[in-house]
């Protein structure tokens, strides 16, 4: 059987493939989900849009005879990894994860754990802070409930409308972030407390890095959990999953 691949993109990793995957001469597409206006070009035939739940998914990927879908959506996108894993077990086609190993505290971090975006805003209760939201636009109307802070927005895209946030900031910019560039953005904007998601990489460390150094705290968002499938850490050992 002729080789077919799939990948579910959106992440620095993807795009890594996406790259390796285009010299190889393997057969593949490769697919965003459509968040993001302006998505990174890749070498790869290039879809976006979501498949239409767990049977949409399974349809396309009978209908393009794929043979291997990578996972190399963002951590924190776990309904799709939890589609691709039943449509792949429904359509009989191989799965495989390129996963971020996630970050952990170092010394001198000063990390507060909360298991979701909820948890995030509790922990913002009391005196106005400025507050680095590094977390994406879906999740910027949550915060409303916590008014009283000035946030600062980083997004890849300048939002279409105003954010519904009495106070903030929006900083557009697109990683990997570099640590000198997090420090003065941190420091001109005079952040008082970052909070994330733990997405792990390297593309978007430095926020952790810059708040270390900077004695910022730190809301970590924790992962959800994510199907039990063959993950793997770098991009090498996808390929050879592909080919052999």
């Amino acid at each position: 059987m002729t080789t077919k691949l799939l990948i579910l993109g959106g992440t620095t990793e993807a795009s890594q493939l996406a790259s390796f995957v285009a010299q190889s001469g393997v057969d593949a597409v490769f697919s965003y989900a459509g968040r993001v206006a302006t998505p990174k070009a890749q070498p790869l035939p290039t879809r976006i849009g979501g498949f239409g739940g767990i049977d949409g998914l399974v349809g396309y990927l009978r209908a393009h005879n794929i043979t291997h879908v990578v996972d190399a959506t963002h951590p924190f996108a776990t309904q799709m990894s939890w589609n691709a894993f039943h449509a792949c077990q429904s359509a009989g086609v191989q799965l495989i994860a390129l996963s971020r190993p996630a970050w952990k505290a170092r010394k001198k971090d000063l990390w507060t754990h909360v298991p979701d975006i909820g948890g995030a805003v509790d922990a913002l209760q009391g005196e106005a802070r400025r507050v680095l939201l590094a977390l994406g636009k879906q999740n910027v109307p949550a915060f409303a409930d916590q008014a009283q802070h000035h946030y600062i927005l980083r997004l890849v895209d300048e939002p279409e409308a105003p954010p519904p946030l009495p106070h903030h900031t929006i900083v557009v910019s697109r990683g990997p972030f570099t640590l000198a560039g997090d420090l003065a953005m941190m420091k001109e904007l005079c952040v008082d407390v970052v909070v994330c998601k733990n997405s792990g990489g390297i593309g978007a460390e430095a926020k952790l890095v810059a708040a270390r150094k900077l004695g910022l705290p730190v809301i970590m968002i924790d992962r959800a959990e994510l199907p039990p499938r063959r993950e793997v850490s770098t991009v090498e050992a996808v390929l050879d999953w592909v080919t052999n």
